[in-house]
């Protein structure tokens, strides 16, 4: 990656386009800022405001770098959970072969800080991208970009687009999770069908099958299995046929963050092909983990003697009403927190410096600006009281902030995380 670029964010300057921040910190520069090493809870931050949990973070990073290796796994995890370039840096250092990535702007926001590996979980048929991603080939060498392909349609369309490219771009037959899942090519005769139009077309490259298990219909261990068992014998069929004979190896890639456990199993039994085999892992949500969908179904969960992951996002929001002995409401909503998949989770309340256990409060709903706060007896709960929130689904987490503090235990804000959504 390109260390200048990233320099470059600490050059930004602070003021109202970040939520949560210091009112007294406009004008100062990120880096400015975060040279302070300022407290989140004594030095001027507003409610509410998103933290990242440094020592988590780290921990995620290094036991998914262990994890693939181990496994003997190469790692390009989604790109499209945080967008954030300092982020994909930690991970590239953590051993990562690239960044997975879902749309085009996506793509020009990673290689805007100099990401050389991109792998588009999406088939391309956008001209005007197709022209760029073309431009980019061919200025430059070391730059490696692979996208699926799930129909002749989609084909047809990417080589009229690419028509006079330099170089070949990189495509990977998507195999489908099973009828009524989302994207990729439902059978593997359609599948020849659009290797067969690859092959034809001059301005791309067959370089591998790749899919996603996390669509599998009702999924559970033996059904993702047998659809991961589905897409190495595509690949060996592939092979066999000679399908793979203009690249130097085969990328067979899957895994989202709730079964590349499996991934891991099914991959470790592909044989022998006529290239050396890319084993591509994508999962991506374990960069902050979360305290709710992801923690429920990770695949460490199944194999605890693998670790496992910790949730590293924490929203803290202020309690701005207390109308009645079983209700309250802080200052956070639907502008602020996750809440596609499941509500935020109270974890604890902070007063005069003192943190506890939320014993008795639970959320029950989020408006625009509020969340809705249920109270039991238990409850010790007052209107100014800071209350510190986990998330689910940390996907439409990073996409509510642009600079997010990366906090130590102790409230120590040492950094500031940008994103581009």
């Amino acid at each position: 990656m390109s260390i200048e670029a990233l320099a470059r964010l600490a050059e930004e300057r602070v003021d109202h386009r970040f939520k949560g921040l210091p009112p007294d910190a406009a004008g100062l520069t990120v880096g400015e800022l975060a040279a302070q090493r300022r407290n989140l809870f004594t030095d001027g931050f507003a409610t509410p405001v998103l933290t990242l949990s440094a020592e988590r973070l780290e921990h995620n990073l290094k036991l998914m770098e262990t994890y693939a290796a181990r496994h003997g796994l190469a790692f390009a995890p989604h790109g499209k959970t945080s967008m954030a370039p300092q982020l994909f840096h930690r991970q590239l250092a953590h051993g990562a072969w690239g960044i997975t990535l879902a749309v085009p702007h996506q793509v020009r926001v990673a290689r805007a800080f100099g990401v050389e590996r991109v792998f588009l979980a999406n088939e391309l048929v956008d001209a005007a991208a197709l022209r760029w991603i073309a431009a980019e080939l061919a200025a430059d060498p070391s730059f490696r970009f692979v996208c699926y392909v799930d129909s002749v349609r989609g084909v047809e369309l990417m080589d009229a687009a690419l028509q006079g490219a330099a170089r070949p771009v990189d495509v990977v037959v998507e195999l489908a999770a099973g009828e009524g899942a989302r994207t990729g090519v439902r059978a593997e005769a359609e599948c020849v069908a659009v290797a067969d139009a690859v092959a034809a077309a001059g301005t791309l490259r067959l370089v591998g099958v790749a899919g996603y298990e996390g669509e599998v219909p009702r999924a559970d261990p033996e059904r993702v299995h047998a659809w991961l068992r589905r897409l190495v014998a595509l690949a060996v069929d592939f092979d066999r046929a000679g399908r793979f004979a203009d690249t130097a190896e085969i990328v067979v890639s899957a895994g989202g963050s709730a079964w590349f456990d499996a991934v891991a199993d099914v991959f470790a039994k592909i044989p022998p092909l006529s290239r050396p085999v890319l084993k591509l892992l994508r999962s991506g949500a374990y960069v902050s983990h979360d305290d709710g969908h992801y923690h429920q179904v990770t695949p460490f969960n199944r194999v605890p003697q693998e670790g496992a992951l910790e949730p590293a996002f924490r929203l803290w929001a202020q309690i701005v009403s207390r109308p009645s002995a079983e209700q309250a409401f802080a200052n956070a909503g639907k502008r602020d927190a996750a809440h596609d998949l499941d509500l935020p989770f109270a974890q604890v309340v902070r007063r005069n410096g003192t943190e506890r256990p939320a014993a008795g409060v639970s959320v029950t709903g989020l408006s625009d600006q509020h969340t809705w706060l249920g109270t039991g007896p238990e409850a010790d709960l007052e209107v100014g009281d800071w209350i510190g929130l986990g998330l689910s689904h940390p996907c439409t987490s990073f996409d509510k902030w642009q600079l997010i503090p990366l906090a130590e235990a102790d409230g120590t804000v040492v950094d500031y995380i940008r994103t581009f959504f």
